[in-house]
């Protein structure tokens, strides 16, 4: 292999708790790779903005290309993510949670619905994945938004839409979170103890684009990235595998990030040993036997992402000691 490229958000924590959070982890291939390779800013703060550059999707088109992957044909329309959350009140927040767990049919009817009511609006809805929604609309609405991931969690009214057409999809997303109140779907939900759907996140718009395939092969645990690998008819699955051959490949691992945004730090330390593990490890080996020419680490941060090249002669730089990842705490 030529080239692994690797990509992991919030690898680095605030001060307040990196030292507790990473107290006793072993991480020999990881720090290794940062104190060792050549360090540069990157330009992207997020993982859904680092799959449009690299895919060379425009903008934040995270739509057009995950419905896609869910076998839809996005046709000259404008479509946003429509994705189903549920919205909680605590004191003076609206805290957004993602994990609703709807059933197919549930999805479905809950889309028929709201087709139904919005008839002849311009606007029509979808549900390939329970999870995964969509909205086809006829023109380009004007709005910027935030990704589910990036609010998810957090008090949501810092999110809504600012721009001028922002107070008219205010007013729609309202009028969403009332018809599905109440909506036997939501009640089946309730019943069996899921969170009820009570509103939708609408993001990630933009139209028709064709993913570019900027690598050879994905491997990682992000379901977002294997949505892009697939539309662009890319090889990807979780582990790495039989790599012979592969020129140019892809690792991206988000659990580390889906940790974060639960405030669950366990998580972040088993997920930040099993990239140790499973990816840094064998791809240190690799690359000292020969079999890697170069490591690429993209480490992804709200705060500032930076980026580590490593190559076989530059492990061979033993004044820079490796430091622990606690070090990298971010200010």
């Amino acid at each position: 292999m030529k080239h692994a490229h690797v990509v992991i958000p919030d690898l680095f924590l605030p001060p307040s708790c990196a030292k507790d959070v990473c107290a006793g982890l072993r991480l020999t291939a990881l720090e290794k790779v940062l104190a060792r390779g050549k360090v540069q800013l990157l330009p992207v703060h997020s993982l859904e903005a680092w799959l449009c550059r690299a895919f060379g999707v425009p903008g934040s088109a995270i739509a057009p290309v995950t419905l896609l992957a869910d076998g839809l044909q996005a046709e000259a329309a404008y479509w946003l993510r429509a994705d189903p959350v549920h919205l909680h009140l605590d004191r003076n927040q609206i805290i957004l949670q993602t994990n609703v767990a709807p059933g197919a049919e549930e999805a479905a009817q809950l889309c028929a619905y709201l087709n139904q009511h919005f008839a002849g609006s311009g606007m029509q809805f979808f549900a390939p994945h329970p999870q995964r929604w969509y909205l086809r609309l006829d023109e380009d609405p004007g709005l910027k938004t935030h990704s589910v991931y990036e609010v998810e969690g957090r008090n949501s009214r810092f999110y809504l839409p600012q721009e001028a057409a922002g107070m008219k999809w205010h007013a729609l997303v309202n009028e969403i979170q009332m018809l599905l109140h109440g909506h036997p779907a939501n009640e089946a939900c309730a019943a069996r103890g899921a969170l009820s759907i009570n509103s939708l996140w609408l993001w990630g718009g933009g139209h028709a684009v064709a993913p570019l395939r900027s690598f050879d092969c994905l491997y990682g645990d992000s379901g977002l990235a294997a949505l892009f690998a697939q539309a662009a008819h890319m090889p990807h699955a979780r582990n790495i595998g039989e790599a012979a051959g592969v020129e140019n490949a892809l690792y991206v691992w988000d659990g580390l990030s889906a940790a974060v945004r639960r405030g669950d730090f366990h998580a972040w330390r088993e997920s930040v040993s099993g990239f140790e593990l499973e990816r840094m490890g064998p791809l240190l080996r690799a690359l000292m036997a020969g079999e890697v020419k170069r490591i690429t680490l993209d480490v992804l941060q709200e705060e500032g992402s930076l980026r580590y090249e490593l190559t076989r002669a530059m492990l061979w730089k033993v004044w820079r000691s490796a430091r622990p990842l606690a070090s990298y705490a971010l200010v």
